[in-house]
Formats: structure tokens, sequence, C-alpha cells
């Protein structure tokens, strides 16, 4: 449940006259647009501010995966857990756009995820399944009926792979929208084919720090000037976009420009109209409901009813911010409207008619705001496990307390509500979840700036005036239903040497739940008191052995909170598995490791689980004596998260002068890596990165110094170590270095040259620096068995 703090920073941040303000503009435009991109932090935000706030459009984000794939500047959420961060990251970014949005992959599990990074639509396609995807865009453009649709970036080479397939199926699926015979399974569900008036590219180019375009943007056939402020807020839309931006924290964006960008240039590649020549973007679209009323056969009442209803909306707009004024606008306007709609002609209801009744949705919501009509939900608790009770309150304030008439829940299968109180200013409901109650999504398809989200919310009615207005509004927190009994496994996975002593592994199992395990053959497992002792068979085969535990008898879950200050609380929860990896593994005689992370990796945790001395440095210890230390590993991002790290720039290059050894993972040039003084001797990242990583996890690995001793022991490193990585084999790759350093291996993607600064190694002084691009950090997290003979290898003393 939401704290005291956490209801006063929403309720700053959600102004009462800003809402209406934007409830309002929202009512100004009967045209709808739609970005589509590969990642949440795709979209263009700055531009779709300006549609949305500017122009008065409806903007819809239409993303293909949840960023499952990418990295976390945050903290450890991988894979599935990071898709969660991601996913809230994009609804409250689309939130300080007023935009909505409509999801194409649903996690990690669907076909269509984030796998990392591909240089090939092709490639991305052999994946994702270019019919699949092409389908899903299909059905978002018949679902949402945008006008226009722009690509975030352009498919040329030099491009991600992801993006490239994302404008690909974004034009293809253009066509087959409008077919009456492509996908034919959509009618069914109640949608029609749908033709998309305009199709725009990106008249710039995507290149910067990451992607290097090789062909130049199309020409500019629109220059789209966005400069001026918002009116409510007296802000540019540039910096609106930032504001949105700031939400993608887990990528490292929000950025302050004191000028952004105001001119976007487009490129109009489709028309339903044919070549035109355009001086608006808005130009051949019917943008208002005067606009509407010119369309041919359309009788004189239908006409009028139009007519009047835009003046109304005016009227409303022009009072703003006289409430009671607003209210009567508003009234009028809807009356029309759907006056409109009865005496429509159906070939006009099948073209516009969904503007129409969007408008009545908006203008329910705008009607609300003007009349102070707030309801807070709150589910206690948000999570309900199958056969549990719990409640939600529907808190009134404002003029809710007398003009709410009913409101009607919209709950998870298998939850039910029953009213148990009835005050002037709260409604209290029972909640039960049934025994055989399914879990909810942690997935969801769309999200929608007017409301309705998440796996259950509440449908408001007003009366207001003449009109019985409807708003769905959200819960406070979102109600799900989770296992009753969460496994969580300390720890969950262990590293074992295939010859020599091994030790009987004890684990810390948290549940409320009976728990129990069906041990493989050879293996005993005990439990006492919430402590389980594992014993291996005498004799084991290097591998990995996954063993599902199960909790009431069934294969357990495990939940695992996420909190975070710009996106709240939530969870994530996924199989609890007890993994055991057998390897060939020999770790280095006298080794004791610093580790210095930033949150973004668990290399000190895998190194601790092999069975080395390892310590983490926090701002005291690394201000203090290091020569304790034979090796101090630096994680990821760090140099660009901690402050205390860059500060203690000069001790680590003095560790190393003395006789230490420093491994530095990989950085991005943005991550305040200063080539010429992070490093003890100067290290020039590769940019733009697109050009200095390889994606392909089986690219063929040549060994260039094959008697160095970081690959001669203690592990002796062989061709079978590059086997069975997953996702790529590495980033941010050095493009440059001081001779002091030998490149140890080469690698490259299909038909690339080979890039050397994956793995670099110098004698400095009395010790070493080794700095790796290899994406080590996440193959431990796989447990992928040559990175753990590899890791071993260099963090051993100088």
């Amino acid at each position: 449940m939401l704290t005291d703090r956490d209801r006063i920073e929403k309720q700053k941040q959600s102004l009462s006259l800003v809402r209406l303000h934007r409830a309002l503009s929202r009512l100004t435009s009967t045209v709808t647009m739609m970005n589509t991109g590969a990642h949440p932090d795709d979209e263009h935000n700055g531009l779709l501010a300006y549609l949305r706030l500017g122009l008065g459009m409806r903007v819809i984000v239409a993303c293909s995966t949840r960023g499952e794939g990418g990295q976390n500047a945050l903290g450890p959420e991988r894979l599935g857990a990071l898709g969660i961060v991601r996913s809230r990251e994009m609804e409250e970014a689309a939130r300080e756009l007023d935009a909505d949005i409509h999801w194409l992959g649903h996690g990690p599990e669907d076909p269509i995820h984030d796998f990392g990074f591909s240089k090939n639509g092709d490639r991305t396609f052999d994946r994702w399944g270019e019919k699949r995807i092409v389908e899903r865009l299909v059905r978002a453009y018949r679902a949402e009926r945008p006008d226009i649709v722009l690509p975030t970036f352009l498919d040329v080479p030099g491009q991600h792979g992801h993006h490239r397939a994302m404008t690909r199926a974004a034009e293809t699926a253009i066509h087959l929208a409008a077919d009456p015979v492509a996908f034919s399974e959509h009618f069914g569900e109640g949608l029609t084919p749908w033709q998309v008036a305009k199709f725009y590219l990106p008249a710039w180019p995507g290149g910067g720090d990451t992607y290097d375009d090789e062909v130049p943007p199309p020409a500019t056939t629109l220059p789209l000037d966005a400069a001026g402020l918002e009116s409510v807020s007296g802000v540019s839309y540039a910096h609106i976009g930032e504001w949105s931006r700031y939400y993608h924290a887990s990528q490292g964006m929000g950025r302050w420009h004191d000028i952004g960008d105001n001119e976007w240039p487009l490129h109009l590649k489709l028309s339903a109209r044919g070549s035109v020549t355009e001086t608006s973007i808005l130009e051949s679209l019917p943008s208002t409901l005067a606009d509407l009323a010119r369309e041919a056969d359309l009788r004189q009442t239908v006409v009028d009813a139009l007519m009047r209803a835009d003046g109304a909306i005016s009227k409303a707009i022009e009072r703003f911010p006289e409430r009671s004024a607003i209210v009567d606008a508003l009234l009028k306007a809807a009356a029309e409207i759907e006056r409109a709609l009865a005496e429509a002609p159906a070939a006009f209801l099948d073209a516009h008619g969904h503007r129409l009744r969007r408008k009545l949705v908006e203008i329910d919501v705008a009607l609300c705001e003007a009349e102070h009509v707030f309801v807070r939900a709150v589910a206690d608790p948000a999570d309900l496990s199958p056969g549990s009770i719990g409640k939600l309150t529907l808190h009134l304030s404002g003029d809710a307390c007398t003009a709410i008439s009913d409101a009607d829940m919209r709950l998870p299968e298998g939850v039910s509500a029953s009213l148990k109180e009835t005050s002037p200013h709260r409604i209290v409901y029972e909640l039960k979840s049934a025994a055989d109650a399914p879990l909810t999504r942690q997935f969801l398809p769309v999200w929608s700036s007017l409301g309705g989200n998440g796996n259950a919310f509440v449908a408001v009615r007003a009366q207001i005036g003449s009109r019985l207005a409807e708003v769905a509004v959200d819960l406070e927190e979102l109600l799900v239903v989770a296992p009753q009994h969460s496994l969580s496994l300390q720890p969950n996975a262990f590293i074992v040497p295939v010859e020599g002593d091994r030790q009987e592994l004890l684990v810390k199992a948290a549940s409320a739940g009976r728990i129990g395990f069906s041990a493989p053959a050879g293996w005993t497992i005990k439990e006492e008191n919430g402590l389980l002792r594992l014993s291996p068979p005498a004799m084991i085969t290097a591998g990995l052995v996954a063993i599902t535990p199960l909790v009431d008898g069934q294969p357990a879950m495990r939940t695992s909170p996420i909190a975070y200050p710009h996106i709240g609380r939530t969870s994530f929860r996924e199989p609890e598995l007890l993994r055991v990896l057998a390897l060939d593994l020999k770790l280095p005689d006298g080794a004791k490791i610093g580790y210095v992370g930033g949150g973004a990796d668990r290399v000190g945790l895998w190194l601790d689980r092999m069975g080395l001395d390892v310590t983490e440095l926090d701002a005291q210890t690394l201000s203090g004596d290091l020569s304790r230390f034979t090796t101090i590993v630096i994680g990821i991002f760090a140099f660009g998260i901690r402050k205390d790290l860059a500060a203690a720039t000069a001790r680590l290059h003095r560790f190393v002068e003395e006789g230490g050894h420093l491994l530095t993972l990989y950085h991005r040039p943005s991550d305040g890596w200063r080539p010429d003084a992070t490093p003890p001797r100067r290290i020039d990242i590769g940019s733009p990165s697109l050009r200095w990583r390889v994606t392909d996890p089986t690219s063929e690995v040549t060994v260039l110094e094959p008697t160095h001793p970081l690959l001669q022991g203690p592990n002796r490193i062989t061709s079978a170590d590059w086997d069975g990585w997953d996702k790529e084999r590495g980033l941010y790759f050095a493009a440059r270095w001081d001779d002091a350093y030998v490149p140890l291996v080469a690698m490259h993607d299909p038909e690339e040259q080979p890039l050397k600064g994956a793995l670099l190694s110098a004698e400095i002084g009395k010790g070493r620096h080794t700095h790796t691009s290899l994406v080590l950090h996440h193959q431990l997290d796989k447990l992928t068995s040559g990175a753990f003979r590899l890791i071993a290898n260099l963090v051993q003393p100088a």
C-alpha cells in the first residue's frame, strides 16, 4: 500500500487545473497518430508531446518488446523482471505525454521479445517471425485506427535490427490492414479493415553514440515545427518530452537541455490519397468535428449537430478555467455528438464513428475533472492469492460524494466483489478470490491515458447535469492474483567442481507453504527447520542439474519485489529452480578480491559462489588501504554510477602500479569513462557502439595470444569455453588502446571484420590492468560454464 509520502508525491505531480486543461485539449482533434518502435524508450517523446499537447491528437506508442533483453543502469533486474521495470517506465513516460500504449510483445516467454541486439532486420524476423509481428501490427491498426503512422527509426544498415524489422513490418502492415481478405480471423473479433491515411518516415539519421546509419535519410517532405510552449504549463514541448524520457531511468535517460529539438523533418512515404504536397501534418485529414461535418452525403441535421458540438467544445476551451461554463458547454457537445451518432448513415459511422465515440469518453473524463469528481481506489492487500479475501475501498472527495450514482468493479477472473459499507466519503467492497482463480497476467496488452488499466479497475458513473458520465478509475496499486506461497531459495544456484572434494550444499528455503523436492538420481536432500542440505553424488558429470522445488505439491514460484521511486512498487514472479552447475573449475591461489558494483550486475555474487574470497567495496573501503587485495573488479557502468569510484581513480592506478590486478568490465563511453584518465593507460571505447559489438553468441573466437597467462591458468581456456554463450559475445568493445595493452582474442559478426578489443591486458608497473567487453555478467547469470573458467583466470593475482 502507498505511504502518505507516496500519495503526496502523486498529488503534487497531478494538479487539477493541468488535468482539466489537458482533458479539454484532447477534444480539439479527431486525429490519431501511432509511433511504432521496438523497445520502451524508442518513442520520439518531444515530437509526441507536441502532437498530443500542442495539436490535440490522440497519440499511441506501439511497442514490439518490453525491453527485457537490454541492460539495467538502476539495479539487478534482468530478463523478465527487467521487462516489468521497463513496461512500468513506458507507462509513466506515456502518462507524462497523455499518450496510450499498444504492446505487440507480451514478455520474455512470447516469441516477440527483446533478445538483446541484432544488426539485421532479417535476423530479427528469424526470431520473431515476420508474419507474426506483421499480424500484430495489422491488429493494432484495425483496433486503434490511426490516421498517421510514424516509425521511430529507418530500415537501413547501421541501425539496430529490431528497429529495422519494426519499420519494415509497420509499412507492410499498412496495406494488409486495409485488405478485406488479409488476417480475416480479426473480423470474427469485431475488427474491420482500416486504411491508414499517411505513413511517414523520419527524415533525420538515427546515429549518435549507438547507431550509425550507412545511408542518408529520405528527403524532407514536411518540416514539422514543434516550437512554442504548452499554454497551461508554460513549458516547451521539447522539455515535456524530456520529462517523459526521465522515466526511462533504467536506460540512463533523462537529460537536461537548455533548448531541445523543435524541428522534426518528416518524409511522407505513403498516402491514401496518392502523391500530395503538404504544408501541415493535418492536411487532408478530418482533424475536427467541423471537418467531419463537411463529409459528403450527410443529412443537414447531422451536419448541424457536428457543427454545434464543435462550437461547444471551442466554447469550453475559451472559458477555461471557469468550471461551471465548461460543464455547460461539454454537456451540449455530448448531446450533439450523440445526436450525430444516432442519425448519421452507416457508411459515415464505419469511417468515423470511432472518432465520435471516443469524443464522448473524453468528454466524460473532462466533465468529471471540471466537477471535481475525484475517486481514489485502493485494494488491500494489492495481491490476492487463490482462496483469499481482501477489500477494495473507494475514497470519495469533492463533488464525488453527491455525484456518484454507482460503480462497477472490473475484476480479474475468479475474483468477486460484494458491497460491505457505504458512507458519504467512502464505499467498501469485500473481494473474494476463488480457490481456483488463475494467476493474473504480468504483461498486459494495452495502457490507456483515459484509465481502465491493470487487471482490475472501477467503472464509476456520476450524474453531472443531464448526463450520466462514466470514467474508468485505476487502482492506486495494481491488483494481482499471485501464488499463495512464494518460495525463495538462498542461494538458488551453486557452482561445484567435477573433481576434488565437494562439500554439502546449504540452502535457506523461505516459504509459508509445505516445501518438497524431487531429488535427481544420486542426490540426497534433507530439510532441517527451513535449511536444506544437498549432497551431490560421489561421481558427478559436468553440466547443469536443475531441481524443481514444490510448495504444497505444486511447482514453486518465486515472487521478487521491485520498487523504484519513478515507477512505484510492483513485482515479478517466475518458477523457482535450484540449479547446480558442475564444471572443471580451478580457482587462482591466494586471490583476495575487492568488487566494486553499481547494482547493474551480480559478478561479485558469482565470484563468492565460486568459492573466492570477495569483499564488496563501499566508499569508505575504496578510500582506505587497497593493498590487502590482490585483485579489484569494477562492475559494468560503475564509473558512471558511483561518484566515490570516479574519485578513487588515482588510488586504483596506484594499486596497479604497486602490484595489484585491476579488472574492469565493460563501460559505455557515457558511463564516466574518460579514455585518458579512467584506465591506467589510454583505452578508447568504440562509438557508435553498433560497430563495436559482436551480437552472435556463436561467433568464432580467435585466440591471438594462446600462451598468455590469463588464458593458460589456472584454467586452460579452449574452444569449448566459448560454446553455449547466450544472447551475444560482447558490447562496447575498445576501438583503440595504448601500446602497453595486448589484445588476447578476436571475434566478429558474419560478414564483418574481426574486432580485437574484447579482452585487453597490460603489465603496468608491478601490476596488471585487464579490460573486457565480453558480457561475462550475463553469462554468469545464465550459468555458462566457460564464463566461470575465464573469469577465474581474469581475477588471478598480477
